[in-house]
């Protein structure tokens, strides 16, 4: 494989296009398929992207690579493997605004590891619940709302936890960036795991 920095590549631009044009044996693709997980230089993933994007940072050399996914990407004078984890090459302060990020069905329940927040059940079919019912004062933030299996929602109905005798199994906190990592991309890949279990 040729180095970027070989003066025979060409330009980082032509590269790109050529590579996020195509596939691994000759097929032609309008853009290549496949999510990229993207660290910060701390190894903190901090999004997912395109494989055309990641393409882009590792030829700028803004980013390296990491972990290597199926096939490659090449243009006339230059292959490269498929990007699956890649590392920006310097420091990006992201801003913690999780408390600001619109709450979604989807969110709450990754969030509570799709289950049922007051008896444990794990189910698909789970509903998006208020601790404190709105209609007694409570907020929809995420420290006030609970993945709930449809049979402990209408137990609990517009009761207090106390009231219902229904205790909460985790208290409800802003969810960290992974869970919306894993939103991003529901299929997670075996090799980004051991950089989503360590954030």
């Amino acid at each position: 494989m040729k180095s970027v920095a070989d003066p025979d590549v060409g330009g980082v631009r032509d590269n790109v296009v050529s590579l996020a044009g195509r596939m691994h044996g000759g097929r032609q693709h309008a853009r290549p398929r496949g999510r990229v997980l993207v660290l910060n230089a701390s190894y903190e993933p901090i999004n997912v992207c395109t494989m055309r994007r990641a393409t882009v940072l590792v030829l700028k050399e803004r980013a390296e690579v990491l972990e290597h996914g199926e096939g490659a990407l090449h243009s006339e004078r230059l292959v490269m493997a498929s990007p699956c984890v890649i590392r920006l090459v310097r420091y990006v302060r992201v801003p913690r605004d999780v408390h600001r990020r619109k709450i979604t069905r989807k969110a709450v329940l990754a969030r509570d590891a799709y289950t049922c927040q007051y008896c444990g059940r794990e189910s698909h079919g789970l509903t998006v619940e208020h601790v404190v019912p709105r209609s007694r004062g409570g907020s929809s933030g995420w420290d006030n709302i609970v993945a709930a299996c449809a049979p402990c929602n209408r137990r609990k109905g517009n009761r207090l936890p106390a009231e219902a005798r229904m205790p909460l199994r985790a208290h409800p906190k802003p969810p960290g960036p992974t869970v919306f990592i894993r939103i991003a991309s529901p299929r997670v890949p075996t090799a980004w795991e051991q950089y989503l279990l360590a954030a």
